[in-house]
This record gives C-alpha cells, structure tokens and sequence, in this order.
C-alpha cells in the first residue's frame, strides 16, 4: 500500500475538501512548496494563488485568497479566506467581469469606489491567470 497524505482544505464558509491525496502543492508565502506523506510538519502563511492537488494522475486546481497552511504528522490542513474550485469558473463570465469592472473603475467618481474596483479588479486578473498556469 502506497502512502497518502490527508488533506483537508477550509474555507469560513465550509470544508470544501477532505481526503487522501498524493500530494499538494501550495503558494506559500516564501514561494510555492510541495507536501508529501511524512512532510515534516511545518506552519506558514499562503498567499492568493492556486493549489494543485494531486490524486494519481488527477489534478484538482483549487484558487485560494490568503490563508494558513499547517502540515502536521497526521496530514495537512489549509485554512483559507476564501476558495474557488477552478473548474467550476465560466471562463466567459470572468472576462465579462474584468471587462466590467475595468468601466467600473473609468467611471468611479470617488476614491473609494476607484479603490474597490481596483480591489475587484486584481482579484479577477489573479483568477484568470490560475486559470492558465
């Protein structure tokens, strides 16, 4: 029997995954780091970026905003402000939102608005470009 590593991946929402993996790969806030079975335990921010998970030859892409990531000898466990399954993106209506938000941000009369269409803005750039690794 081969080793597996529990993964078990949390949002404020809900758990939006919980398993055996072979491994996962995550954007760390030093730079990207691999987590295998038998990892040596190890506790870190992660900044926004997607997580490859690893089944076989099976990649689930995971896109998560920030976050806390602790590798444990019983597995490993990310908490993560917020995450979106990347397969499940319209990759039309994401554009559709960039092209928006950009007339969001040209028409934003005030500093506060022109800041949260700006906010809006890189967090949509960020998920396009997870899309395409």
């Amino acid at each position: 029997m081969t080793d597996k590593l529990h993964f078990s991946l949390v949002s404020p929402e809900k758990e939006l995954f919980s398993g055996e993996v072979d491994s996962v790969t995550v954007p760390g806030s030093e730079g990207d780091f691999g987590v295998y079975p038998n990892h040596m335990p190890v506790m870190t921010t992660i900044r926004p970026g997607a997580i490859s998970v690893m089944d076989g030859e099976a990649e689930r892409r995971i896109y998560i905003m920030g976050g806390f990531a602790d590798v444990t000898p019983e597995g490993l466990i990310i908490l993560a402000e917020e995450a979106i399954e990347l397969a499940d993106l319209d990759v039309k209506q994401l554009a559709q939102d960039i092209t928006d938000v950009n007339e969001d941000l040209r028409d934003a009369d005030t500093e506060e608005k022109q800041e949260a269409a700006s906010e809006r803005l890189v967090y949509l750039q960020r998920l396009q470009s997870a899309l395409n690794p």
